[in-house]
């Protein structure tokens, strides 16, 4: 088995862009950006864990990344929690006032 924390190799790494491909636009907007920023320094378990996000159906996925959800039915592995932390986008501060 592979170590968790080597890097994806080209290989693994374009089977990965071909699952992460969704059926919402606003999932597949997150998912490009997620591999432009880190698709040179993804590890094994990195990739594992973006593997068990895409196992996820689209509506499910857009909560968990909108933070609309922090948890859905099972909870998410610590290597999954980090891939969504990664593909998250930035959270914006509140409104003063509100």
């Amino acid at each position: 088995m592979p170590d968790a924390h080597a890097p994806l190799d080209e290989r693994a790494l374009s089977k990965l862009r071909w699952r992460c491909r969704r059926g919402l636009l606003e999932n597949d907007l997150l998912i490009e950006r997620f591999f432009a920023r880190y698709s040179d320094t993804l590890t094994v378990g990195q990739g594992n864990g973006l593997g068990e996000l895409m196992e996820l159906g689209d509506n499910d996925l857009l909560d968990l990344l909108l933070r609309r959800k922090d948890e859905l039915d099972a909870p998410l592995s610590e290597g999954t929690r980090q891939v969504l932390d990664m593909l998250r986008p930035p959270q914006r501060p509140a409104a003063v006032g509100q």
